[in-house]
């Protein structure tokens, strides 16, 4: 098995391990079962259980960077781009709960780690919402009162919520769709000047 295909083995082994477990139960031989190689195997690759962690974060979030990006590139509209973020957060993490409790529980319980580690990819992805809003406010489409570093917080702490859910729960109630529509609903509504918002609301009647 080549070097790179290992790695990657790892990484979901351990995402699935933390996912389970979590960081601070999991053990380097329970990550080693997962991916079926020796313990010694981890540390060709890893420094220690930590360096896993944020390995996680750069890899699973980095490919989910790559894709939103690629998407809303397509895309001028800032409402629509939100959609798309909203659109592809909500899918990965229903695809791939391991990831979703990876983040929800990690994220929380090793602030004080995350914290040490200031160039991560965490913040790279939600700073594209952000960007988003500040683009919407620039073209007169979102409140400009609106702070940028606030919603972005409000509108992923509600995705958080809404994965969170679907990570415990074998059956969900909505599909994605449903949810994006009730989401965007819900934050549009908020956000968007006066005349953008009439619009909307009659896009929807």
């Amino acid at each position: 098995m080549k070097a790179a295909d290992k790695h990657s083995k790892i990484i979901h082994a351990a995402t699935k391990v933390f996912a389970k477990k979590g960081f601070f139960n999991a053990r380097i031989s329970d990550i080693a079962k997962e991916a079926k190689v020796a313990d010694g195997t981890i540390y060709l690759y890893f420094n220690n259980k930590f360096d896993i962690l944020i390995s996680v974060f750069e890899e699973e979030i980095g490919a989910l960077i790559e894709q939103v990006s690629q998407s809303l590139a397509m895309e001028t509209d800032p409402r629509k781009q939100l959609e798309i973020f909203a659109t592809k957060h909500l899918t990965m993490m229903k695809k791939n709960k391991n990831l979703a409790e990876v983040i929800q529980i990690e994220l929380r319980q090793s602030t004080k780690m995350i914290k040490e580690y200031r160039n991560n990819k965490f913040s790279e992805y939600i700073d594209i919402i952000s960007t988003i809003i500040k683009t919407g406010q620039a073209q007169g489409i979102y409140r400009a009162d609106i702070k940028p570093g606030i919603a972005k917080r409000a509108f992923f702490g509600a995705l958080d919520e809404i994965s969170r859910v679907w990570s415990i729960s074998l059956e969900t109630e909505y599909t994605v769709e449903e949810t994006i529509n009730q989401i965007m609903g819900i934050f549009l509504a908020g956000m968007l000047v006066t005349d953008e918002r009439t619009r909307y609301t009659l896009s929807l009647s």
